[in-house]
């Protein structure tokens, strides 16, 4: 069986897409169609079914994805031993995440990571929901809440905390807020009820708060209409220092305490580098929480 071409069929199951799976390659499409058509045909197997979706596995490709991860991680940790690329971590990890966690929190551990470890790539999936690592979406995820079932590796990171919070600009042109039945008379924003994806997430249920005037699945778009002064809403307590503009309301009545976990596929805890990595992201995390929220204090 030809590395070269499981490495295109990995690319492909990760992209779903020729020409997404071309330019991370560096191939151009139609060769990506060409080499899978040949390792399909080498195997005696349909991998991929293609729809109007882009290409997804068959029950057959499902089965051979975790050989051909294994496959890969074997080769790049056999040139990671032999000190080919650096004395660093080196290749390509991706890393999924929660959109508040990959905006306001991984972005500046990450790039900390790779000046340390400059032949490193590291790609942030920021998608709103569950990453299936069975599924090889992720090398490894931060999750908001612990998985029960699956072949998974769960690593508590650290908890965060979260409070109501408004500009400055909405508070001055609306009525005051002393107590919690004030925030009624105001417009609040926050997760589309039907598309909270994770319990720990559905924070306005915790005040009583049925109606969602300003609805995303976002944190971003979420964060970004409380900080234009559209109404308020729950906010990470470590995404306040980007926006200097927003104040905490009412902290001494109302505060949320969640957590980060890092979740692995169990078969990679055998991989050295994606030990590393995690090892070095679990301590990074920390330390920059503590960072943010303490400017909170």
């Amino acid at each position: 069986m030809d590395w070269d071409d499981m490495r295109v069929f990995l690319a492909l199951a990760r992209m779903e897409s020729l020409g997404r799976a071309g330019q991370q390659l560096r191939l151009d499409p139609a060769t990506v169609g060409r080499r899978v058509a040949r390792l399909e045909e080498g195997l005696g197997r349909r991998l991929f079914t293609r729809s109007h979706q882009g290409y997804a596995l068959t029950d057959e490709g499902a089965r051979l994805l975790p050989h051909a991860v294994a496959a890969e991680n074997t080769m790049a940790a056999a040139a990671q031993e032999a000190g080919e690329a650096s004395t660093g971590l080196s290749g390509q990890i991706r890393v999924g995440a929660p959109d508040g966690c990959a905006n306001y929190l991984l972005p500046q551990v990450i790039a900390a990571i790779c000046e340390d470890n400059p032949a490193l790539d590291v790609q942030i999936i920021a998608l709103p929901r569950v990453f299936n690592l069975s599924r090889r979406e992720a090398d490894m995820a931060i999750g908001v809440s612990a998985p029960q079932t699956g072949r998974l590796s769960v690593q508590k990171i650290s908890d965060y905390r979260l409070h109501l919070a408004a500009s400055s600009d909405y508070l001055s042109h609306h009525p005051p807020i002393k107590k919690l039945a004030d925030l009624r008379q105001h417009r609040i924003i926050g997760y589309i009820p039907d598309m909270i994806f994770d319990s720990e997430l559905d924070y306005l249920s915790e005040l009583g708060l049925e109606r969602v005037a300003l609805g995303s699945n976002s944190v971003a778009v979420q964060f970004n209409f409380i900080r234009h002064g559209a109404g308020l809403g729950v906010v990470h307590d470590f995404a306040l220092p980007s926006a200097p503009g927003l104040v905490r309301i009412l902290p001494d009545q109302f505060s949320l305490k969640r957590s980060f976990y890092l979740i692995r596929h169990l078969d990679d805890r055998r991989v050295s580098r994606l030990n590393r990595f995690a090892e070095i992201l679990h301590k990074a995390i920390r330390k920059e929480l503590a960072a943010l929220e303490g400017v909170q204090e």
